[in-house]
């Protein structure tokens, strides 16, 4: 009988302990949930920048004009927003032998709250964007 009032108390006092640790975990759960989605939305904006990239300078290294090598690195990083796309073709329809280059920008925008996190862990190089930058030279055919 003794035994069973320790246990009843026991349970008594601990009543509202799961939700404390439920309220004090979740906030860090979903800034590590957001965290890693966000990773994962950036490297894929860095994979097609890159990839976009590649793509403009090999279509200029067989003989397209500028407008032509523009149009397809916009299309290639048709998952992204345009307007946040800048590029910038050299040497379009040169000597053969000479180099085409294909220079692609894209600022990155956060889609978590993290940037203040980002900015005082970075030393405020990074921000709420990020911009990612991709350069690629062919040879002309």
């Amino acid at each position: 009988m003794f035994g069973k009032l320790i246990r009843n108390k026991k349970k008594e006092g601990e009543r509202g302990q799961s939700m404390v640790e439920f309220a004090l975990i979740v906030p860090i759960f979903l800034l590590l949930t957001f965290a890693i989605v966000d990773f994962g939305m950036g490297f894929h904006a860095w994979i097609t920048v890159t990839n976009a990239a590649r793509e403009g300078a090999r279509l200029g290294a067989v003989g397209a004009d500028s407008a032509t090598i523009e149009a397809r690195v916009r299309d290639t990083a048709g998952a992204l927003d345009d307007a946040d796309l800048t590029v910038v073709v050299g040497n379009a329809q040169g000597n053969t032998g000479e180099a085409v280059s294909v220079q692609v920008n894209y600022q990155y925008h956060l889609i978590t709250p993290l940037s203040s996190i980002l900015g005082t862990l970075s030393g405020d190089t990074l921000g709420p964007d990020i911009d990612f930058e991709a350069t690629s030279q062919m040879r002309l055919e």
